[in-house]
């Protein structure tokens, strides 16, 4: 799928409606990246744990809130623009979709090019640096900011750690779009796996 005239069209389409929103007019507290082989997962664990179970946040998802007969680039473009953050849910599946890869490329156009801390990655699965290393943009992301790794079933504590995946995804949905130093963010940049296998904060 040849998508960059998309791309660009879209940028400039509708970056002089909503590119430069604050956090306080954006629609959205995330908007949800993800590939339809991993929507069990969103449905089951993302959903409920963000908004539900005392959380209040307002999602936005493919099925649900984009706009029917819109253009599905726009509908993309629109998403990431008046969402606080992106989520993007990697797996194997998303690696190999073009739709997700428009989807981190836009995000990180808008880290990039506004300095705002606007991108969160969630891994589903172990993934080799092998498999990343064609996403010059994510490896980018991953080198300099926080991301996450789903504990699964398969650690020692799966209950505890579960538990502590989403206090951890919740504090950094919350947390202000504006790019901080590592002095001001304190241990919450650190990348190192525990024994369980995900990302301590």
């Amino acid at each position: 799928m040849k998508y960059g005239y998309y791309v660009f069209r879209s940028w400039f389409s509708e970056q002089w409606r909503i590119l430069r929103e604050k956090d306080e007019n954006c629609k959205y507290d995330a908007f949800i990246s993800y590939n339809s082989s991993d929507e069990q997962w969103v449905m089951e664990q993302l959903m409920p744990n963000l908004e539900g179970n005392g959380s209040s946040f307002k999602l936005c998802l493919h099925h649900r809130d984009f706009e029917l007969g819109r253009d599905i680039v726009d509908n993309i473009v629109s998403a990431v623009y008046s969402s606080r953050k992106t989520i993007c849910v990697v797996s194997r599946n998303f690696l190999k979709s073009e739709w997700c890869s428009l989807e981190i490329q836009l995000a990180s156009y808008r880290l990039f090019d506004e300095h705002r801390d606007i991108l969160l990655l969630v891994f589903l699965e172990e993934i080799s640096q092998r498999q990343v290393s064609s996403y010059h943009r994510m490896r980018k992301v991953m080198l300099k900011k926080t991301y996450l790794q789903w504990p699964g079933s398969d650690c020692t504590n799966p209950t505890q750690a579960q538990e502590l995946f989403w206090n951890q995804l919740r504090r950094a949905v919350r947390s202000g779009s504006r790019l901080e130093t590592e002095e001001e963010t304190g241990n919450f940049e650190t990348h190192t796996s525990d024994e369980n296998g995900y990302l301590l904060p």
